[in-house]
Formats: C-alpha cells, structure tokens, sequence
C-alpha cells in the first residue's frame, strides 16, 4: 500500500509540474495548451476510471508523441509510469487490429486522438472489439463534428449509451452493451449529428 501512496505522491507532483510548467519541448507556442487534456478533465478522467475499477485502459492518441517530439511519453517515464504502461507508436488505426489479433481486453479507453472523421471512427470499431462489454470509452473533444458523428453512429447503430460525468467537462463517456450487440445490416439507423 505504501507503494501506491509514494506513486500517486509522485504522479500528482509531475502532473502540477506539467500544468505549472508545461512540456520540456513543443512545437510552437501555445500548442500543448492547444492539445493537451486540461488538468481539471484530467480529473475527471480519473475519476471516471477509478469509479470503473478499470485495471486495463488503453488510451489512443498520447500527445507530443512521436512527430510531437515524444514529450508525452517522457512525461509518462517522469511520473514512474513507464514500468506500468505499454507504448505503442504505430497509428492506432493500424495498432488497434494487432491488439485485437492479440486478444487483448481492456476494461475501458480514452480516446484523444486524430479528429479525422475515418480515423475516429476506425478507432472506435476496433476498441469496441477490444474494450470488454460493459465496458466505458470516454472521449475528448466531442464538440468537433468530426468526433460527434463518429460517436453517434455507435450510439445509434450498436447501443453504446451516455455514461453519466458528475461535473462540467469536455469528456464524453458512453457505456458498451452487454452482451455485445451487432445490428443486422437491414437495420442500419442514418447517423449525422
């Protein structure tokens, strides 16, 4: 137990110092404000997953990763997270198909990735075969329709339904049915937002 205290000791720490000071590099100015999850959503984010007991969450889209010159990541070995999480570079779009050929379950994700219309909602048919039923998937930046519409064809087309957020935030969750539901084709439901 003293263990996870001197943990969350030093995640609290790093994450004051990432919102105090920001990111050792970026790529211009004002862009990790631009990308970053806000420290307050951060909480809520946490919150979500702690309330699921979630012990496996695949997260999509670590900024400042890769062509945003790895700082998420290093941030992520500065909080003593690394020995706790897996990294995956490749584009999830690609990433996701080999978890799932892996038969990797996860109790949850956080999707903050790409906001291109196909790659949100590749995303999101692949951790729906990941993420176990019942499951939660929370997602940033639902107000950009590229997202929402993403959203709701999942919601509209496969019964994933609101999850409720105690407190004003950016985040969207939504619960996965169980058992999983697969529509007929003949019953496809049109989805714009």
């Amino acid at each position: 137990m003293s263990g996870n205290t001197e943990l969350l000791s030093i995640v609290r720490a790093a994450r004051r110092r990432l919102a105090e000071v920001g990111p050792t590099r970026s790529r211009s100015e004002g862009d990790f404000e631009r990308v970053a999850l806000p420290d307050r959503d951060a909480d809520v984010l946490r919150d979500l997953l702690v309330g699921e007991r979630a012990r496996v969450v695949i997260e999509i889209g670590l900024a400042y990763q890769d062509r945003f010159l790895n700082v998420g990541w290093e941030f992520v070995e500065f909080a003593g997270l690394a020995g706790l999480a897996r990294l995956v570079i490749d584009r999830s779009q690609l990433a996701l198909t080999l978890l799932i050929g892996q038969e990797f379950v996860a109790d949850a994700a956080f999707v903050d990735g790409s906001h291109i219309f196909r790659n949100v909602f590749v995303d999101l048919c692949f951790l729906r075969e990941i993420i176990r039923p019942a499951g939660l998937i929370v997602l940033d930046d639902c107000d950009w329709a590229s997202v929402a519409t993403a959203v709701r064809y999942f919601e509209l087309n496969t019964h994933w339904t609101p999850h409720p957020i105690g407190r004003p935030t950016r985040l969207r969750a939504f619960r996965l049915p169980s058992p999983r539901f697969e529509p007929a084709f003949e019953e496809f439901k049109p989805f714009t937002v």
